[in-house]
């Protein structure tokens, strides 16, 4: 596959061999830093692009369209539907305070994956295609298109509420959302650009494709090389534990039978409460009389009664 001049394909091949380098470096950071137990996805997405680079770099130089065509294209679904796991872990890892939203949203993306393959399969059954090949490149668009929308959700997301949800700019998930919400905007946006002029200049939209991934992947090497800051206590947050806690009765709602046993939990800790103040009271009143105590008041002695003051003293 010859480009127009030298200097063109020098200056994709150098941009696409960057990938797998700076894979390389963050996959060892990652490593160092024990954080591939702690996003498990990520890391493995970044693994598969350095296996992916691997085998597409020679098909391309050496090997033929067709051979290269289809491993281009089922290697672009296997990255799409990993970035839509990493999507997921990042989501969890945002929501780890907060169980009822987190459960909440696994639910979301299981659905939103059933919903993309639904859409995908639709979009073959309805159209009319010349060879098989171009069904698979709608299936594998439709799955990339949905995950690159996702990713720009989430990076809005994060944006507009992560003070909210006490998560900081700095968190490394944060950094993952912001290089895949970048790339995801340039991208759609090339094919935005494809759809209306065409395959004319693909070669400039490869390259600023590259030069967008270049950097996704940079900022995700500076974050991960920093530490992660510290959430703020969920005390702290009285929003997203209120959404938690009205999300948790909706999901896991109370039935009739359980009414009677709460509401005696309820009495019977203020029962509890109320005896324990009690007790503490009563000691503190005997020793402030005690030290109070005046002369002692005239006792009249009575048959039949126990011998007692008649008038007791004031206290304060």
């Amino acid at each position: 596959m010859s480009l127009t001049s030298p200097q063109i394909r020098y200056l994709i091949y150098g941009l696409w061999t960057i990938h797998p380098v700076l894979q390389c470096i963050v996959a060892a950071v990652m490593l160092r830093r024990k954080l591939s137990r702690m996003m498990p996805m990520f890391f493995a997405y970044i693994v598969s692009q350095v296996v992916i680079f691997a085998f597409s770099f020679p098909t391309y130089i050496w090997g033929t369209s067709e051979a290269y065509f289809y491993l281009s294209w089922t290697t672009t679904g296997i990255s799409a539907a990993l970035g839509f796991l990493v999507i997921r872990e990042i989501f969890i890892d945002v929501f780890r305070p907060f169980p009822a939203l987190r459960d909440f949203g696994s639910i979301l993306f299981r659905w939103a994956g059933m919903v993309m393959g639904l859409v995908a399969i639709i979009l073959i059954a309805a159209g009319s295609y010349a060879d098989h090949s171009q069904q698979v490149v709608q299936m594998v668009l439709a799955m990339e298109r949905g995950v690159r929308v996702m990713q720009c959700g989430l990076i809005l997301f994060l944006l507009l509420f992560s003070t909210y949800l006490g998560f900081s700019w700095k968190n490394h998930s944060f950094g993952i959302a912001l290089g895949f919400g970048g790339f995801a905007v340039v991208e759609m946006a090339l094919m935005v650009y494809r759809s209306r002029v065409g395959y004319t200049g693909d070669t400039a939209l490869s390259i600023i494709n590259m030069v967008a991934y270049n950097l996704s992947l940079s900022v995700w090497l500076l974050y991960l090389m920093r530490d992660n800051p510290a959430r703020r206590s969920t005390e702290l947050l009285l929003k997203p534990v209120r959404w938690n806690e009205s999300l948790a009765d909706v999901l896991h709602p109370v039935s009739r039978d359980s009414l009677l046993p709460m509401f005696e939990g309820i009495v019977d800790r203020a029962l509890s409460r109320s005896v324990a103040a009690a007790s503490d009271e009563k000691p503190a009143a005997k020793h402030a009389v005690k030290e109070k105590e005046p002369a002692p008041a005239r006792i009249i002695e009575r048959p039949g009664y126990v011998a007692r003051p008649l008038s007791l003293p004031q206290h304060g």
